[in-house]
């Protein structure tokens, strides 16, 4: 279940940030900065620190190799998917939720990964300390 809370959190940051709906940070922003610069700021910010704690989580506990590695299967399931006629891409909507739903994943795999790999090899990751 925490996994799945990870990725929720992950795919709603990402979804907030843009989506192909209007209802996304950067139409908002765009639309709005000139009359609303403080809270186009804030709400910048506020999805800042969301991206910095998911990505330096992430970068720490798969590197950009691990990242890679799960954007690679990712990619190779959708190409599974589309070779069995089971989505279709020519839609550029599908395409772009298609892409939310895989970067969240990767976003959720980084900020799980650590305790994945306590349970499966019973060693703790530690942060670096000055002692």
């Amino acid at each position: 279940m925490g996994f799945v809370i990870r990725w929720a959190f992950a795919f709603i940051l990402l979804v907030a940030t843009y989506n192909p709906t209007q209802w996304n940070f950067v139409r908002w922003s765009m639309e709005n900065y000139e009359t609303n610069l403080s809270v186009t700021v804030l709400f910048g910010l506020i999805l800042l620190v969301g991206y910095i704690i998911y990505m330096r989580a992430t970068l720490r506990s798969i590197g950009i190799f691990g990242m890679i590695l799960i954007l690679a299967v990712v990619g190779t399931l959708i190409w599974v998917l589309y070779d069995q006629g089971m989505i279709n891409l020519d839609d550029p909507t599908v395409n772009t939720w298609i892409a939310l739903v895989a970067l969240s994943l990767v976003l959720a795999v980084g900020l799980s990964w650590s305790i994945v790999r306590r349970k499966l090899t019973g060693q703790a990751d530690m942060d670096d300390v000055d002692e």
